[in-house]
């Protein structure tokens, strides 16, 4: 059995490897799985929080980010954001999953109004503010993706999230030229992306972080990016999660007739993925970007489905639908696995002082059981398909 994570060398070989070596892969992956994380694969229910759809970016594959006026633009009010999340405590999600544009108010001055009336100056100030509503007037943990951030905004933030994340998405400084996926995207330079996720490392905050795959990087420059997720979690052991995201085409992108990555490329680049990083990392692929084919995920050496939602729709990608947990329970199931409901922030950090704010402790310790994951099993969400 592989407990041993592969080296940049192997990886780049094995990630541009011939099409009938993918089996083996696969079986590696899977091994190596099932020898640190075991038998079990988790999801977290959820509600999806747009808190702001405006962004001074303007990534060639985003249908989120809106300038004001356009269709779409909005930016929630604090007795919408709690609105939502008291619904989704009614139906037994747990997270609160804030996505939101980088740093609008750096751009657009009917943003900047709205965060004056609302008594805040940065967005990441009223993302603070949101998020302490959430924890006193609902069930529901928060989690937060806000992009590059600084180091006081990060130690802000850590005290209203269980956890926080930033997609690395790519280490590749080509797709910030003209005509790339990155173009007109200060928030995606690598060096900044990697500095947000070290400073998080620093505070001991629980990480999400990832790679978005499909967008114009080499197979080198994936496994650039996985190396490099590698040895921040090496000097700081705080990444909790890597996603492995596949880009998928829409109708009104730059990017629209753009190439999308196909399921051998997903199972081949997850399976990478799992080797490099080892036997004990989170890794999740989401299930909604993969159509029917969601279900051969658990081949490539994953072990988590990701955040789903009874009642919100993936607003990075609405017109793909989560599936519903039995669908999930199926796929998983399947596999051989047993599916286990998780919260936001993963059982190895949930019960560590040093990773969870002393004052979020009380409503994590409350849900979860001995193994750090929620308590009770599954039946409660027979009604959700």
């Amino acid at each position: 059995m592989t407990t041993v994570s592969i080296s940049h060398q192997e990886a780049c070989a094995l990630i541009d490897g011939r099409p009938e070596t993918l089996d083996e892969l696969l079986a590696r992956a899977g091994a190596m799985r099932d020898g640190g994380r075991g038998r079990t694969v988790t999801f977290s229910a959820k509600v999806f929080v747009p808190l702001t759809t405006l962004c001074r970016d303007y990534c060639g594959y985003c249908t989120f980010r809106r300038d004001p006026g356009e269709p779409g633009a909005h930016t929630m009010t604090p007795d919408e954001v709690v609105a939502l999340a008291q619904a989704g405590g009614r139906l037994g999600a747990k997270e609160a999953l804030f996505s939101l544009g980088d740093k609008p108010e750096a751009l657009f001055p009917t943003h900047r109004e709205f965060l004056r009336r609302h008594g805040h100056r940065t967005t990441l100030a009223y993302l603070h503010a949101v998020c302490e509503a959430v924890l006193k007037e609902s069930p529901l943990l928060p989690h937060a993706n806000p992009g590059v951030m600084a180091e006081r905004d990060l130690a802000a933030l850590r005290e209203v999230n269980v956890s926080m994340g930033l997609m690395l998405e790519t280490l590749s400084e080509r797709l910030l030229e003209r005509g790339m996926a990155h173009d007109r995207a200060p928030d995606k330079v690598p060096a900044r992306r990697i500095r947000t996720i070290a400073l998080a490392g620093k505070l001991g905050i629980p990480f999400t972080t990832g790679l978005l795959i499909g967008i114009g990087e080499t197979a080198r420059e994936r496994v650039d990016a996985l190396v490099a997720i590698r040895d921040l979690h090496e000097r700081y052991g705080h990444i909790q999660e890597v996603i492995i995201q596949n880009f998928r085409r829409k109708p009104g992108i730059p990017m629209r007739d753009h190439a999308e990555p196909d399921m051998d490329d997903i199972l081949r680049t997850a399976a990478v993925a799992r080797l490099l990083l080892g036997p004990d990392m989170n890794i999740q692929v989401p299930p909604n970007l993969s159509d029917a084919d969601f279900a051969r995920l658990p081949e490539a050496g994953i072990n988590d489905w990701g955040g789903v939602s009874p009642l919100t729709p993936d607003h990075i990608n609405p017109e793909r639908p989560w599936p519903g947990l039995a669908a999930l329970r199926r796929a998983t199931e399947g596999a051989g696995l047993e599916l286990r409901e998780r919260l936001a922030v993963y059982p190895e950090y949930a019960g560590r002082p040093e990773f969870v704010d002393e004052g979020l402790r009380p409503k994590v310790k409350r849900l979860v059981d001995d193994d750090g994951l929620v308590r009770g099993d599954l039946e409660r969400w027979r009604a959700w398909n």
